[in-house]
Order: C-alpha cells, then structure tokens, then sequence
C-alpha cells in the first residue's frame, strides 16, 4: 500500500476498511471478562501486565532507528513503586497483535519508555484485546478497573466502525466507559484515542464515526488524543505483512503521535 493515512481527510484510501477487518477477525470478535487463575494472587492490573512488565523493565536496548528510537537502558529498570498506574483500554494495536515480541514493542511498551526515558513516572498496563467492540470494552471495564488506575487511555470504537454500528451507540458506550472510570476513581484522568471508520460504508458514516470522538471528549471533559495511526497506516514498511498491523517501527510512530498528550496529563 502507498500513501498517508490521513484522520479525518476527504482522500482516506480503502486501506481503512482492510485495517478495521483485521482488527475484527484477529481474535475472532469480542472476548468474555478475563478469569483471575485461583493461583495467581495479583490484582487485575498486576496480572495483566506481568508478563510486560518484566520484558519492558528487563530489556538492555529496544530496535529502533535513527527516527524513533526509545530506547533509555539506563532508566528501564527503574523503580516505579509509588509511580502513576497508567491502564491502556484497547483492541489488537494496543495488544500489539502480530508483533514478535507484543510485551515489548506494542506501543503501550514503547510509551513506557519514552516515559522512562523523560524522567515521568508512570507504571503502563496493556489492556488491549483483539476484536473488541466498545460493548465489549465496557463489559470488561469493571474487571480491569478493580484496582483503580490513575489514568486510563481508551482506544476503542475501531471494530464498531468494521461492523457499521451506529455512531451514537459506540459514543453511549465510551460516555459509560468513562462513566465506570470515574466511578473506581474519581480523581483518575482519562485520555480518548481518535479512531477512524471504513470507508466503503459511505462519506456520512465515516463523517459521523469520526465526529463522536470530539463530542464524547467535549460533554465528559475528556482529552481527546490523536488518531492512532497517524502517519502508520498505508505505509508498507511501517505495517506488518498483512500490511495491516504496525511492525515495530509503526508502533513507535504510533506511540509519539500520542505521547504528547499523555506526558501533559502525566505531568499535572
């Protein structure tokens, strides 16, 4: 595929719908509320992030090139007792679904290193699951939320626009996504991921689609945060042989266009 992949742009090529349909079949659709394993004594978040806590503090050095580098081996392995508990809510781009190494290079881990590499603390925890619908999300949230993160970033509403759900429905459902949010913590900060719909189901639904992410943002008091994939998608090099999934180095551009707000909402 050639060309950028423009948020919100008249000329969005139908590299969108390709994108938004492997989002959907890659773990088959919407997944039930995750079982805790009776062994496993951790609270939700810390038995989520195990695994990716040890490959993102443990690693000397992240692939990079001269461009997106994040890699800070000196601060990785740092302590972050005490530090902000950041929860990424999201679907296969957050899971990092195809990566070789997810625990290490979806962009929730790249984030961590930029934030460990700027002296900001943060604990990230990757949420994300493959096909999840923002239904799906929200049954799910109670689950995740039990140990009341500082800030949530929600991606979601993607798989939505694959399955042409009305735009109202995915904003109610984001709204009661913030909702349960606020409930486990009131004082957590919230941070919305734009997100894009297919284009083949026509100019008003892709219009509306993209429209429901600055109105959910505006009447919650929520920051809205860039599209995802921005610069990412339609790039050959930066996605995976599906040409679909960011490679590594796509996670890390997808990880900088939302950087910048997240180290903002970090910093106050």
């Amino acid at each position: 595929m050639r060309g950028r992949w423009e948020a919100g742009g008249a000329g969005r090529a139908s590299v969108v719908s390709v994108l938004l349909l492997s989002l959907g079949v890659a773990c088959g659709g919407d997944a039930k509320k995750p079982a805790t394993p009776a062994s496993d004594a951790r609270t939700p978040l810390e038995s989520t992030s195990r695994a990716r806590r040890g490959a993102t503090e443990g690693a000397d050095s992240a692939s990079s090139d001269s461009t997106t580098s994040v890699a800070a081996p000196k601060v990785r392995a740092r302590d972050r007792t005490g530090a902000p508990r950041v929860l990424f809510l999201g679907t296969s781009l957050t899971a990092g679904y195809g990566l070789e190494n997810p625990a290490n290079d979806a962009y929730p881990a790249v984030v961590q290193r930029l934030a460990d590499s700027a002296n900001v603390a943060a604990f990230i925890v990757n949420a994300g699951l493959s096909g999840e619908t923002s239904a799906g999300a929200l049954r799910r949230a109670d689950w995740l939320l039990r140990e009341k993160p500082d800030l949530v970033v929600i991606e979601t509403g993607a798989n939505d626009g694959l399955r042409g759900l009305d735009p109202d429905s995915t904003a109610a459902n984001i709204r009661a996504l913030v909702t349960k949010v606020r409930a486990a913590n009131p004082s957590a900060k919230i941070l919305l991921v734009q997100m894009e719909a297919p284009t083949n189901l026509g100019g008003r639904y892709t219009q509306r689609f993209h429209a429901l992410y600055a109105k959910v943002a505006a009447a919650e008091d929520v920051t809205l945060l860039p599209f995802l994939l921005q610069g990412v998608g339609g790039i050959a090099r930066l996605n995976q042989g599906d040409g679909i999934h960011p490679t590594a180095e796509g996670a890390r551009i997808a990880a900088r266009n939302i950087w910048p707000g997240l180290r903002k909402a970090l910093g106050k």
